[in-house]
């Protein structure tokens, strides 16, 4: 037992537990309403058209973000076509399957890829009723 463990208590626990339900809770009510605003702005406004609705001494607004990317496959198909490849990125990086592969079969050592590997840790908490 850890000194620290007296720090944390049953309430806390408890109080956890229930905030972490109605968050989810919270958070599926406000995505049903969101579609609810959605498609009356896309009835109103129309699809993808952003708009404003006033009631109430409150203003409900949708706005409408436009991103655009190129699609990998059929753009670089495109540019070699029109030779064009200097608007190609190419990109180095290690195959970690091979690497992996290479030191299994004995052709790399660990020790060739010290400083290497980076190794990343996240914590997650979880609070279950029992």
């Amino acid at each position: 037992m850890n000194s620290n463990d007296t720090l944390l208590t049953g309430d806390m626990l408890r109080k956890y537990y229930d905030l972490n339900r109605r968050k989810k809770e919270i958070e599926q009510e406000m995505n049903h309403l969101k579609k609810l605003f959605h498609t009356y702005f896309d009835s109103e406004a129309g699809p993808q058209t952003k708009g404003e609705f006033t009631h109430n001494g409150f203003k409900l607004q949708r706005q409408i973000r436009k991103s655009e990317k190129f699609n990998t496959d059929v753009t670089i198909a495109r540019l070699d076509e029109l030779n064009m490849n200097e608007l190609i990125k190419i990109v180095r990086k290690p195959d970690d399957e091979k690497i992996n592969a290479a030191v299994s079969l004995g052709l790399l050592k660990e020790e060739d890829l010290e400083d290497c590997r980076v190794t990343n840790y996240s914590a997650a908490i979880t609070v279950k009723e029992l």
